[in-house]
C-alpha cells in the first residue's frame, strides 16, 4: 500500500502572485518572480516528481512503467495509460485571458486535422478536452459563462457609446454569437478609442479594471457579456466545454481533465484565433455558475461534475476523531492546505506527512486509504 510524496512544478506566468504559494508553503515572500500555478499531476508539459524505490522519478514515467498497477483496470480501460486529470493550486494576482476549451469530439478531430496539415495554426497540443472546476481558497473573482443577453445589452447601452449600438441590437435579439464576433473582430485601428470611450463613461468598474491591465483589448468588452462571479472560500465554479471564462484574482484549487488545449479570446498578449474560438464556444446562457458542494460524510465534501475524468473531495480533520477514509480508489493525488496530516506509508514504511502546500500520490494498487491528523486536504480522483 505504498504512497508517494509528490513534488509539483511551479509555473511562473506573469499574472501569478508573488506571495500566495510561497506563504502557503512557508517559503520567503515575496518571490523574485510571479508564481501562478503549482502543477500536481502527470501531464507531459510539467509532470510532478515522486520519490520512488530507486529515487526521484516523474509521475508520468512511474505510470508508464506499470499502467495497470498505478491506474487500475477501469481507469486504464477508459483513458489508456495516462492519468486523466491535472490538479493545480492557482494564484492569480492579475486577470488571466478570456478562454474556452473544446469538447472531446471536437478536440480529437481538430488535433488530427492539425497534425495532418502542418500549415494550419497550432491551436491544439493534444486530442483531449479540458473541462475544469475551481474551489476558492481565498475570496476569488472570475468571469464564467454568458449571462442573459438582455442584461448585457442593458449594461452596454448604459455606457452611452454610440458605436456599440450594433452589439446592443444583437443582444436584444438574443444573438450572442454576433455580439461576440463583432467585439472580437472590431477594427484594430478603432479599438483603443472605443475602449477609452467605455472607460471614460465611468459606468463599468469591470471594464475600467480590465482596461488598466489590457488597454485596447476587445476582451475588455466581451467580459461584459459574462457572469461576474465572486466566490467566498469553499465555493466552486464549473467550466464545461465551450464555456467562455477568465479568472480575475484570488487563490484556488483547480481540477481539470489532463489537457492543455486553450482557445483565447482576449485579455492576453498571447495569440488569439477568433475563428477557432467561435467554433468552440457554446453560445448559451449559464444562469448559475456556482457549483454546489455536497457533504457526503462528516468533514468530507465533494462537487459533482458531469464528466468521467475527475472528482474532487475536500476533507476537514479536527485531530480528535478517528482517521477518515478517502472515498475513492484508483489513482489519487492529495494536497494539504492547512494543519499537519498523514496519509499512508512511503516505500520505506514511514508515514507520509502533509503540511500546507505539500502533496502525495496514491496509486490504484495502494487500495483504500485513510487520512489522520488535523487540517484541510483536497483529494483528486477518478469517479468509480
Amino acid at each position: 500500500m505504498t504512497v508517494y510524496s509528490l513534488t509539483g512544478t511551479v509555473r511562473p506566468y506573469a499574472w501569478g502572485s508573488r506571495t500566495a504559494l510561497a506563504e502557503l508553503q512557508g517559503r520567503p515572500a515575496p518571490t523574485e518572480q510571479p508564481e501562478a500555478e503549482l502543477w500536481l499531476g502527470a501531464h507531459p508539459g510539467d509532470p510532478a516528481q515522486v520519490n520512488g524505490p530507486d529515487g526521484p522519478v516523474s509521475l508520468d514515467a512511474l505510470i508508464a512503467d506499470d499502467p495497470k498497477g498505478q491506474l487500475g483496470g477501469p481507469v486504464l480501460e477508459s483513458f489508456g495509460p495516462r492519468l486523466p486529470y491535472l490538479l493545480k493550486l492557482l494564484a492569480a494576482e492579475t486577470p488571466l485571458s478570456l478562454q474556452a476549451h473544446p469538447d472531446p469530439a471536437y478536440a480529437k478531430l481538430a488535433f488530427a486535422r492539425q497534425e495532418a496539415d502542418p500549415s494550419l495554426p497550432r491551436n491544439y497540443t493534444d486530442a483531449y478536452h479540458k473541462p475544469e472546476m475551481l474551489v476558492a481558497i481565498t475570496p476569488f473573482e472570475a468571469l464564467c459563462g454568458f449571462r442573459s443577453p438582455a442584461a448585457a445589452a442593458d449594461e452596454i447601452e448604459s455606457l452611452g457609446v454610440p458605436a456599440l449600438a450594433p452589439v446592443v441590437t444583437a443582444l436584444r435579439g438574443g444573438d450572442l454569437r454576433t455580439a461576440v464576433q463583432a467585439l472580437l473582430t472590431w477594427p484594430s485601428e478603432d479599438r483603443t478609442a472605443l475602449i477609452d470611450a467605455v472607460v471614460a463613461s465611468d459606468r463599468s468598474p469591470l471594464a475600467s479594471q480590465l482596461a488598466g491591465h489590457y488597454p485596447g483589448d476587445p476582451g475588455v468588452l466581451v467580459a461584459l457579456l459574462l457572469n461576474h462571479v465572486r466566490l467566498a472560500p469553499g465555493e466552486a465554479i464549473w467550466m464545461p466545454a465551450g464555456n467562455m471564462h477568465a479568472y480575475l484574482n484570488g487563490f484556488g484549487v483547480e481540477l481539470m481533465a489532463a489537457s492543455d488545449n486553450v482557445l483565447r479570446g482576449g485579455l492576453t498578449p498571447k495569440r488569439v484565433d477568433v475563428g477557432e474560438l467561435l467554433n468552440v464556444l457554446r453560445f448559451e446562457v449559464l444562469n448559475d455558475p456556482i457549483l454546489p458542494g455536497e457533504q457526503i460524510a462528516p468533514g468530507v465534501t465533494t462537487w459533482e461534475v458531469p464528466v468521467p475524468d475527475f472528482q474532487l473531495f475536500k476533507i476537514e480533520l479536527d485531530g480528535a476523531g478517528a482517521p477518515t477514509e478517502i472515498p475513492a480508489t484508483g489513482p489519487r493525488i492529495i494536497v494539504g492546505l492547512t494543519g499537519d496530516t498523514f496519509v499512508g506509508e512511503a516505500v520505506d514504511g514511514t508515514p507520509i506527512e502533509l503540511t500546507p502546500g505539500t502533496a502525495a500520490y496514491a496509486p490504484a494498487d495502494a487500495g483504500r486509504l485513510k487520512v489522520a491528523g488535523q487540517g484541510r486536504l483536497f483529494v483528486a480522483a477518478v469517479p468509480a
